[in-house]
This record gives C-alpha cells, sequence and structure tokens, in this order.
C-alpha cells in the first residue's frame, strides 16, 4: 500500500493538479511517465479484478495530493483496505475451488473420448500420446537431459507455452520436468515428432501456474531433437 501511494503522488507531482479528468496529449517525457504510470494502476486493478468507483478513486487520490478535506483518515483506510485483501483473497480461493474440480471433469471427458481416437495409445500410468513423426535415433533415459522444441495448449486450444515463439530449443533434465513429459519423453527416439496428452495428475495437479490454473490436462506437441551429454 505504501508503494501505490508513493506511486499515486508521484502521478500527481508529474501530472498536473487539475479537479477534473481530461482527455491529455502525451507532449512531454514527464506527460508519458504520468500516463504510463496511470494505465499501469488500471491493468493491475483489471488483472486482480477489482472491482474499482473509478470517481471515487480519483477522488480520494486528489483529495489527499491536494491535501483537501479527506473523507476517510489513514488509519480508517488501513482497516478498509485490509477488508478488501480478505474479501479478495476468499474470493480467489472460491474460484479456485470451482476451478479444480470443474478443470478434473473437462479433463477427465477429453481424455475418454481422445483415447479412442486414431493413433493414439495409452500408458499404465494414463499418459495418451500420438506419434506425428517416428525418429531413428536413441530413446532417452531418466537420467538424460534432453533438447526439444514443443508447444503447450491446454484443451480447449489457448497456447501457454512454445519454445517455437521463442525461437529456441529447450534443454532440461528429463529428472526436472512433470511426470509426462518425464514418460513420454522416454518413449520417443531421437528425430521423433509426438503429440502428449497428459491428465493433470502426470501435469501440475492443483499447482498450475497462473497461465495454466488447476487440475488442467495438457496437450504438447514435442520434438526430440538431441539427447544432450
Amino acid at each position: 500500500m505504501k508503494y501505490l501511494a508513493v506511486v499515486l503522488l508521484l502521478f500527481l507531482s508529474i501530472a498536473c493538479t487539475q479537479n477534473t479528468a481530461q482527455n491529455v496529449e502525451l507532449k512531454t517525457f514527464e506527460d508519458s511517465v504520468s500516463y504510463s504510470i496511470g494505465a499501469d494502476i488500471a491493468r493491475n486493478f483489471a488483472t486482480q479484478k477489482m472491482d474499482i468507483n473509478n470517481d471515487a478513486f480519483i477522488n480520494g487520490f486528489l483529495d489527499v495530493a491536494s491535501e483537501d478535506d479527506v473523507k476517510i483518515t489513514e488509519e480508517e483506510a488501513i482497516k478498509v483496505l485490509t477488508k478488501f485483501q480478505q474479501v479478495m483473497r476468499e474470493t480467489r480461493e472460491a474460484e479456485a475451488s470451482v476451478a479444480i474440480l470443474e478443470n478434473l471433469k473437462k479433463g477427465d471427458e477429453f481424455l475418454a473420448a481422445n483415447k479412442v481416437k486414431e493413433g493414439v495409445e495409452v500408458t499404465g500410468t494414463g499418459l495418451q500420446y500420438k506419434v506425428i513423426t517416428l525418429g531413428t535415433g536413441k530413446k532417452p533415459t531418466v537420467d538424460d537431459k534432453v533438447k526439444v522444441h514443443y508447444k503447450g495448449t491446454l484443451i480447449d486450444g489457448t497456447k501457454f507455452d512454445s519454445s517455437y515463439d521463442r525461437g529456441t530449443p529447450a534443454e532440461f533434465p528429463l529428472k526436472n520436468v512433470i511426470k509426462g513429459w518425464t514418460e513420454g519423453l522416454q518413449l520417443m527416439p531421437v528425430g521423433s515428432k509426438y503429440e502428449f496428452y497428459i491428465p493433470a495428475v502426470l501435469a501440475y495437479g492443483q499447482n498450475g501456474p497462473p497461465s495454466i490454473g488447476p487440475n488442467q490436462t495438457l496437450i504438447f506437441e514435442v520434438e526430440l531433437l538431441e539427447i544432450v551429454k
């Protein structure tokens, strides 16, 4: 909260002392800094799904910065913001609980339909894979380090990661990746390209990063380029 207060005061000192918002032209570096700070705050609010009254927000900002009669004392504001953080945390936890169940159900339904498709194989752990191109090289072991190109998507087609987009293959020890990758890559001769359909239990489970989410079934297109010694 202290950081936000400093940012807002900096914004006022650089921008203006006007009491109403207006469409401004970014003529100077200070104008661009001021606008960027405001845009950054708005994006942060949007990312956290914060329901903000813009008029009250601007009014509070201007009252404090211009030393007008402030409607809420600093002590009261701390209590309000503490309560707000608690509400936001509880909301996120509730949303996560729903997503955990919904994503698992959708993943199970996807895998059940996918496993009967032509060319799809299923291992004893539940990992599903399809051979796109079969290479002729050596297969890696769990103790090997490999170089791969890959693209990762959710079952709805949302792409969350891609070494192709970065233009650089990834290198990693097979011991240091999700279980679905550790198992799947050991099935691939060097030079192969496979598609993996990885159940949540073999991926990130309930601890998926924000770009993926909890209990997501993942789809990876993987090319095994090299076993790195």
